[in-house]
Formats: structure tokens, C-alpha cells, sequence
């Protein structure tokens, strides 16, 4: 008879407790909070990279994965004297409700913590300086427009893009490089902005621009290959001929 979810996961709590006691797991035993994030961010990841491969069974095990540091994570605050899991379980439970609800009742939750340690928090705060830069900035002024803090629509946002282009023509023409560093940060960050208006995710949209050109340079190695010839020995005009016949064969598919 299959084990319910629960017994699973008090044996999964089980097993973590054992792994860090005096005679466990010596390399579980000297890890630390500082020393797991990399696996926490490695983890998560390779959870994402299964969800766009549609591979529910490495799903089903990047998941465990993912998991699993969470419980490792619990179990240090145990032996912290902090929470434990079901201390973190119960405030998760208490925050569940309709979408919306959830969301004000998390931010109250996280305003009075604020407030009982003494500091103010930002209607932006809570977006971790880990994330890739596209999904924080994305993340960042979507927290913005909780408060209406937003362009109206995306056609109204792309005018911010058009606006930052010009000011990073201008550092360039003038090589101005810390400038142009600045400019182009603001391009970036404008776009994300009209991709989130638009409902596209923007670290999603980079990333499916950088396989078509890791698929179309590759096809290009091919053609030139094909032809006995590297992208090496060749000038650049048949670089971007070869570039050309690749995307056209691709449309053409």
C-alpha cells in the first residue's frame, strides 16, 4: 500500500534529521546555510530547465531535488533553535486563499516583521539580488505596479524604450563608456517593462533569442563545413552569407 504524502514527507524529515546527527552523513553534517546556496540556485534551475523540456519524469525528480534543500534548510533552523517545518508549513498555510488575498495578506505578513524589527519596508522589497537580472527587474516592477506605479499599456512603455536607445546612440557616439554602461542598463531595463505590460516573460524571451542563435550559428558551422570550410578561414561578408542561407532554410522549415 502506497504511503500517503504526509508519511512520505515525515520520512523525508526522518532521514534529514539522521543524515545531520553525530554519525551521519559527514558531508551533510559540515554543510552550512552559506555553503547550500549554490545547490538551492543549481536546484532550481535544473526545475526550470524541466519544465522546458515538457519531461515530467525529470521534472518529478528536479522537484524532489528542489525539495530536498528546503528540507535541509528546515533542519538547520531546528538545530538553530529558529522554526521548524511545521512552523514554516503553518505560516505557508496562512497565507493561502484566492490569488489576491494571498498576495495582501503576504505583504501584511511581511510589513508587521518589518515593523517588529524596527526597519520600513519597501513595497519593492522581497525580490532576491540572486535572480538573473531580467526576471529581478521584471519581479522588481511588478511589485511597482501593485501600487500603480506603471506605464498604462505597453505601447505607452516602448516610447521609455525608444527614449533610453537615443541616450545610449548618444554615449556611444561620445565613447563615453561608463555613461554607455548606465544608458544601456536603462535600455534593458525599459524593455522588461514592455514585456511584462505585454505578458511575456522577458528572461524566457532572451533565452529562446540566445538558442536561435546558438541553433542558426551552429547550422552555419554545418553549411560552411559542408562545403570544406571553418568559420575560422573564411572572410566575414561569407560568414554572413552562409548566416543568411541558414536563416532562410530555417523559414523555409
Amino acid at each position: 500500500m502506497t504511503q500517503s504524502p504526509g508519511a512520505q514527507f515525515e520520512r523525508l524529515l526522518e532521514i534529514m534529521r539522521r543524515l545531520r546527527e553525530p554519525g551521519g552523513c559527514p558531508w551533510d553534517r559540515e554543510q552550512t546555510r552559506t555553503s547550500l546556496k549554490p545547490f538551492l540556485i543549481e536546484e532550481t534551475y535544473e526545475v526550470l530547465e524541466a519544465i522546458e523540456s515538457g519531461d515530467t519524469a525529470a521534472l518529478q525528480e528536479e522537484l524532489g531535488d528542489l525539495l530536498f534543500q528546503v528540507v535541509f534548510h528546515a533542519q538547520i533552523a531546528v538545530e538553530r533553535g529558529e522554526f521548524d517545518m511545521a512552523a514554516l508549513l503553518g505560516r505557508l498555510a496562512a497565507t493561502v486563499g484566492t490569488p489576491r488575498e494571498a498576495l495582501v495578506q503576504w505583504e501584511a505578513i511581511k510589513q508587521r516583521e518589518a515593523h517588529t524589527a524596527g526597519r520600513r519596508r519597501s513595497v519593492i522589497d522581497g525580490v532576491p539580488r540572486a535572480l538573473p537580472s531580467l526576471l529581478r527587474a521584471q519581479r522588481i516592477t511588478s511589485k511597482a505596479s501593485r501600487v500603480n506605479f506603471d506605464w498604462p499599456d505597453a505601447r505607452a512603455a516602448w516610447t521609455k524604450v525608444e527614449e533610453e536607445c537615443r541616450e545610449a546612440a548618444d554615449a556611444l557616439a561620445a565613447d563615453d563608456r561608463a555613461r554607455l554602461q548606465d544608458e544601456l542598463g536603462d535600455v534593458l531595463f525599459s524593455l522588461v517593462n514592455v514585456a511584462r505590460l505585454a505578458s511575456i516573460d522577458a528572461e524566457e524571451a532572451l533565452q529562446g533569442a540566445i538558442e536561435k542563435f546558438r541553433r542558426r550559428f551552429t547550422g552555419m558551422e554545418d553549411d560552411l563545413s559542408a562545403q570544406g570550410k571553418s568559420v575560422g578561414s573564411v572572410s566575414q561578408a561569407e560568414l554572413e552569407r552562409s548566416w543568411d542561407a541558414v536563416k532562410a532554410q530555417e523559414r523555409r522549415r
